[in-house]
């Protein structure tokens, strides 16, 4: 399907995928792959075994969401370390650990600022987002969360590690569409000055740019919502 004729919550859900493929990648070494079918979901939640989520809100406003295996978030957290020359033996094994924990929050934080960096430079848009969180959700709890949006569009996207095991996006978007005043043409890794160059030679116009521990934890995450 073209962008063109993508809906908007579409294209901003390409973009968070776009972001969160390179974020790991960059992170890790090792390669992640998502599906080109994007699912039209009616909510959007936290679910086992990891989650982890950031609101944005401003000229665009939503939820970002990120769910993972047990086998995938070791995964990365593990490549993550041993990419930046950690010792074996000061990488934790244990997915419900702090440090795996930690680390898929910081990976949210990247996500969600690149996703933001895309969105504003490509539509000249603006969003704030606060500080993202992740936490351990055991098998018999699904956490539903809710925003302050009416009737927003959710969508669902599965990753694949290199490894081949599964972790999900999840976002919504309130109701917008982007509606571009000004046609923008497509810069490609020649450059900026290279493209200005080639605008001016061929005259053509140019566009403007454990169980306690994680009940409190599930508890206080409830409070932050709102959903207690």
């Amino acid at each position: 399907m073209q962008e063109q004729s993508l809906k908007t919550v579409d294209k901003v859900a390409k973009i968070f995928c776009t972001a969160v493929k390179e974020v790991i990648e960059a992170s890790t070494g090792a390669s992640v792959k998502y599906a080109e079918t994007f699912q039209d979901v009616p909510s959007i939640s936290l679910k086992p075994d990891l989650g982890g989520f950031v609101q944005f809100s401003g000229d665009y406003s939503g939820l970002f969401i990120m769910n993972f295996s047990k086998d995938a978030s070791l995964e990365i957290y593990t490549k993550a370390m041993s990419f930046m020359g950690l010792p074996k033996e000061e990488i934790s094994k244990d997915a419900n650990s702090d440090e795996v924990v930690n680390y898929v929050g910081e990976i949210m934080n990247q996500v969600i600022g690149k996703a933001r960096q895309k969105i504003e430079t490509k539509y000249g848009l603006s969003a704030n987002n606060n500080q993202p969180k992740a936490i351990n959700i055991s098998s018999a709890i699904t956490l539903s969360v809710a925003t302050m949006l009416d009737k927003p569009e959710c969508r669902k996207i599965a990753f694949r590690t290199e490894n081949r095991n599964p972790f999900y996006v999840e976002m919504n978007l309130e109701k917008t569409e982007f509606i571009r005043l000004i046609p923008q043409k497509n810069v490609d890794s020649k450059g900026i000055q290279e493209h200005v160059d080639d605008v001016l030679e061929n005259g053509q116009e140019i566009d403007g740019p454990a169980e306690k521990k994680e009940t409190e934890d599930v508890q206080s995450l409830m409070a932050e919502l709102g959903l207690d």
